[in-house]
């Protein structure tokens, strides 16, 4: 034991640049991994962080105004009881818009419970009395933004208008629209001017309980009932919620954004174990003569076996603590700051998850080094004193460098590089991995790139919904709405399934023929050309059972329509449940002529939507309803920092392999370098041939894993598409450019790494040039 514990720490304080890059990739992958985890589940699972941030409430009741809430205090199951705040309804008033919001009368300091996010701007404050919050979705589906000034009414009372001083996220209510009504924060002077009676008010209690599980939340709001009289006509609870509503609310925000991090996961799932694999073995290989050493010194192969795992083990503890620290560093709150106005950033991770995925990596580590070492174990003592000559058939690549007459060192280095088969094999597999999952990232970002730069390929060609309002003359909507673009007529309809078992959209829009059709992307069949033909998304044909071809009839707003799918289109709203056909389709159907429910306006080339609805509202006297088409793909803004993360340690990860790869190829060949100075060639030249043989494997590696990957990743994104209802044809391949790119930096970091490892043998074999030449185990002869 005492031997081996002075062999390790000998070995490692002789290779430490070896010991840190092994170290250092398994800290790295540690943190990608509780990154990439806290990513995902601060994306799919928004409300998680929120709640700990904002020391959310387990449960919030609401009374009737002037209840006695001390008997909360008094209740089993209940830990805490925040102060409680009067609340009014009240309709936020936008020219020809209204909408239902809710009143929260708060103070200026922090409350110690359910304290808003602020996201941008600032919290209430006494020197502003006339100051209001908004909850950040409701801000957004309204258009209000900091500074604006905007009136808000009760039924009895006149409107009082308040400045928006701040934006926050809350996780006692889901986003809006799907949890309604909105969300401002004002102070109790002006609840009390928006609503002066009493009775309307309501008292709203954030509870903490003890045990905050689905059953203990039922009991307790059972006996809050209980206790109130709430079996009773006329009872002071009004209504409650609770976090287990509010977390499915926001978890259900966007099912494309969750499979694509789920994507990511598979993605760091495969590159980490691969990743450590690689450098621990190669690290391994490295040990061929050190443990021939051993052995002919009396090691047995299992105390060779246990030595490597002990050592290599010992470095993947090491490495996973400062993984973890390293993770710990950069998520905390001095580093990440929430963006303004988007409820999504990390999730805290438990303590039990880090530690599953820090012994996860450690057991990846032991696992990849026991296959090296039992190898190791079976080392011949031979090899300590006689190098192993290569064995194997003269490569094609050096059989045509022969033919054509290249220079010697790209010859001798072309056949050096593919006659070890197997660590050849190894150097290809350890750099085409990580190029593979680069290329995927890469691949994401294109397609999200996409989706921002021409909505119309997800059915969003349309960059505003206009609607009449109070505008008074319907027919002059149309003339209005071309100033800015192309308008087409427009009508949606939430229809119910046969057999009442679910709803689908089906949406009117345009004509059937000519210019007037709306400017679907049609992904498979072909665009409809008649009243009685459609496209559908991929949700839709899968809710009907159908394909493109098929004929269905359904009943749309009371009309019973017969409709041949011609084409998929994708599309993003209600997960793909969406059929489309123009509106005339209805006017066949039914005598009386469908009038539209609103326009759906195609932006010219250049204008922005911004620019154009203020144009509308200008020329309507703010009179016109204009709403902004929202895309999905601005949602998935998130994916851009796990997609920048992801390749980053990707890289690093790659860069760990190709040096690992360097480093073999250059100890290996050590022993021939004098050989090939005593064949004439000069320093340069023997280091051109140690670097063409790292330059090939590793080109040969990064061809293979971007080939790779531009033929798989257009397939599992539009498979992540099939399974969220838009469909497959969604990816966009990367650009020439970028593969291209990315082919080049990977050569160069190569060739760098391997000139610096082939200068550094070359200045060792200049120390003893002789000793190359020479095979200590040849007998010396004889004297005559």
């Amino acid at each position: 034991m005492r031997g081996t514990l002075r062999w390790a720490r000998a070995d490692l304080r002789a290779r430490r640049g070896q010991a840190l890059l092994t170290a250092g990739v398994v800290a790295g992958v540690v943190a990608a991994l509780v990154l990439a985890t806290m990513l995902l589940e601060g994306a799919t699972n928004p409300w998680k962080g929120l709640f700990n941030r904002t020391h959310g409430a387990d449960v919030v009741v609401w009374f009737s105004y002037g209840t006695d809430t001390r008997n909360l205090h008094n209740l089993p199951g209940i830990q805490q009881v925040a102060p409680g705040y009067e609340v009014a309804p009240a309709t936020l008033e936008q020219t020809s818009v209204k909408s239902p919001v809710q009143l929260t009368a708060m103070p200026a300091s922090e409350p110690p419970m359910s304290a808003p996010l602020v996201v941008a701007g600032t919290w209430l404050r006494r020197s502003q009395p006339d100051g209001a919050v908004i909850e950040a979705s409701f801000a957004a589906a309204a258009h209000v933004g900091l500074g604006d000034q905007i009136s808000v009414q009760s039924v009895d009372a006149p409107a009082v208008r308040v400045n928006v001083i701040g934006i926050a996220d809350t996780a006692d209510q889901g986003f809006y629209p799907q949890w309604t009504p909105g969300l401002i924060w004002v102070q109790q002077p002006v609840l009390n001017l928006v609503e002066p009676s009493k009775s309307e008010r309501e008292y709203a209690v954030g509870l903490r309980l003890r045990d905050s599980s689905a059953a203990a939340t039922v009991q307790v709001v059972q006996e809050i009932y209980n206790t109130y009289n709430g079996s009773a006509e006329g009872s002071v609870v009004q209504r409650f919620s609770t976090w287990r509503q509010v977390e499915n609310s926001m978890a259900s925000q966007d099912r494309l954004l969750g499979l694509l991090l789920a994507l990511f996961g598979i993605i760091a799932l495969v590159a980490a174990p691969c990743a450590i694999a690689n450098v621990t073995a190669g690290r391994l290989l490295m040990y061929r003569q050190d443990i021939a050493m051993l052995k002919a010194l009396g090691f047995t192969p299992g105390q060779v076996v246990r030595m490597l795992l002990a050592e290599q083990t010992g470095l993947g503890v090491a490495g996973a603590i400062l993984g973890v620290v390293l993770a710990r560093v950069v998520t905390s709150p001095e580093f990440i700051q929430p963006p303004g106005g988007v409820p999504i950033g990390l999730a805290p991770l438990p303590t039990s998850w880090v530690t599953l995925i820090a012994v996860g990596t450690v057991l990846t580590v032991a696992i990849a080094t026991a296959i090296p070492a039992w190898w190791a174990g079976t080392v011949s003592p031979v090899a300590a004193v006689q190098a192993s000559p290569p064995r194997g058939h003269l490569s094609l690549i050096a059989r045509l460098g022969l033919l054509v007459h290249l220079p010697a060192p790209l010859v001798l280095g072309a056949r050096d590089s593919l006659t070890r088969r197997l660590p050849a094999g190894l150097t290809v597999l350890g750099v085409a991995i990580p190029m593979v999952m680069i290329t995927i990232a890469l691949t994401c970002w294109s397609t999200i790139d996409g989706f921002s730069r021409e909505p119309g390929r997800i059915g969003l060609a349309a960059g505003l919904t206009v609607r009449q309002g109070s505008y008074p003359n319907p027919k002059g909507v149309l003339p209005l709405a071309e100033r800015v673009g192309t308008a087409y007529q427009a009508a949606s309809f939430d229809t119910l399934l046969p057999g009442d078992n679910g709803t689908f959209t089906a949406l009117a829009v345009g004509s059937s023929f000519g210019a007037a059709r709306y400017p679907f992307h049609v992904v498979a069949g072909r665009m409809y050309r008649s009243p009685d033909e459609a496209v559908a998304a991929q949700g839709f044909l899968d809710l009907m059972h159908l394909r493109v071809g098929n004929l269905t009839s359904v009943i749309i707003d009371g009309v019973y329509v017969d409709l041949h799918i011609v084409g998929r289109i994708l599309y993003p709203d209600n997960n793909g449940d969406v059929i489309a056909f123009g509106l005339d389709t209805l006017t066949a159907a039914d005598d009386p002529q469908q009038s539209p429910q609103f326009y759906s306006v195609v932006l010219r080339p250049g204008m922005s939507a911004e620019s154009a609805r203020a144009l509308l509202l200008r020329l309507s006297d703010q009179r016109l309803d204009v709403q902004l088409v929202a895309n999905p793909a601005d949602g998935l803004g998130i994916m851009r920092v796990v997609i920048a993360v992801s390749v980053c340690v990707l890289a690093v990860i790659g860069l760990a392999n190709l040096l690992t790869a360097c480093a073999i190829g250059v100890r290996d060949h050590r022993h021939e370098v004098g050989v090939l100075a005593a064949m004439g060639l000069t320093p340069r030249q023997v280091m051109a041939t140690l670097v063409v043989n790292t330059t090939l494997l590793t080109a040969a590696g990064v061809a293979l894993g971007v080939g790779f990957g531009v033929v798989v990743a257009p397939r599992l994104i539009n498979m992540q598409g099939q399974a969220s209802g838009m469909g497959s044809g969604m990816a966009a391949v990367p650009s020439v450019l970028m593969v291209v790119s990315i082919v080049g930096v990977a050569l160069v970091i190569a060739t760098s790494a391997a000139v610096v490892l082939a200068r550094r043998t070359l200045r060792q074999a200049d120390t003893a040039p002789a000793a190359q030449l020479r095979s200590p185990a040849q007998a010396p002869a004889k004297a005559q």
